[in-house]
C-alpha cells in the first residue's frame, strides 16, 4: 500500500485497498474541503472580477476569425471528457486523487491570475452558455465574460489528458482539449494568449507538482 502512495500514477489499487491507507484517506478529504472551499468563494470572486474595468488586447489572431456560436459543441466536448474522467476516478482511486488536486492547483492558479491581469473580453465576444459550469458563478443562467487569462475550459481538459492513462482514453482528451480551445477563440470568448496560458500553465503545474507531498507522479 505504501507503493500506492508513493506512486499512484501507476497503481491499480481497488476504492477498498485505496481508503485503508489513512495518508490516502487524509488526502483525500483534505482535498475536498479545500474544492469545497473553492467551490464556495467562485461566485463572489467571479462576480467582481466582472464588476471591474479591464483592457482589451489587440489580439492580430483573433481579429482574422470572424466570430461564430459553437456553445452546443464546446458544451458536448467539456462535458463528455469529464464524464470520461469521472468514470475513470471511480474505477481508480489514483486518477482521482490526482486529477482533484490538479484542479485545485489550476483554479487557484487562475483566481491569481484573472486577479491581477484585468481583463475586458475580445471584441465580437458571443457568450460562451454552459448552464453547468455557469453554477460556481453563481447560477445556471449566470454567464460570465471576464475571466480570462487563462482559458478554464482548455486547461481543464488538458489537465484531464495528462491524468488519464489509457492510450484512447489520453487521445479523445488530447483532441478536445485542443478542438475546445479553437472553439473558444472563433467564438471570441478568449484571447490567444489565453488559450496558449492555458496549455502552458497545466503543463507546468502538472509537472512540478510532483515536488509537493499530496501529488507524486
Amino acid at each position: 500500500m505504501e507503493n500506492y502512495i508513493s506512486n499512484p500514477y501507476y497503481s491499480n489499487s481497488s476504492w477498498s485497498e485505496a481508503w485503508a491507507n489513512s495518508l490516502f484517506r487524509k488526502k483525500v478529504i483534505i482535498g475536498v474541503l479545500l474544492f469545497a472551499a473553492i467551490l464556495f468563494i467562485l461566485p463572489q470572486f467571479f462576480s467582481t472580477i466582472e464588476a471591474r474595468q479591464g483592457i482589451v488586447l489587440n489580439d492580430w489572431l483573433l481579429q482574422q476569425i470572424p466570430s461564430m456560436d459553437f456553445s452546443i459543441l464546446i458544451f458536448i466536448l467539456v462535458w463528455s471528457t469529464s464524464l470520461l474522467i469521472l468514470t475513470r476516478c471511480i474505477q481508480q482511486p489514483a486518477i482521482f486523487l490526482m486529477t482533484l488536486y490538479f484542479l485545485i492547483l489550476i483554479t487557484l492558479s487562475r483566481i491569481i491570475t484573472i486577479s491581477i491581469i484585468p481583463l475586458d473580453p475580445p471584441n465580437g465576444l458571443i457568450v460562451l452558455k454552459d448552464p453547468i459550469t455557469s453554477l460556481t458563478y453563481g447560477g445556471s443562467s449566470v454567464f460570465i465574460t471576464k475571466d480570462l487569462f487563462f482559458s478554464g475550459h482548455t486547461s481543464n481538459l488538458f489537465m484531464f489528458y495528462l491524468c488519464l492513462q489509457k492510450k484512447n482514453d489520453k487521445l479523445f482528451a488530447l483532441f478536445t482539449s485542443l478542438l475546445v480551445g479553437l472553439l473558444v477563440l472563433v467564438q471570441h470568448v478568449h484571447y490567444s494568449i489565453d488559450v496558449i496560458g492555458a496549455i502552458v500553465f497545466t503543463y507546468l503545474l502538472v509537472k512540478y507538482s510532483k515536488h509537493l507531498g499530496f501529488i507524486k507522479l
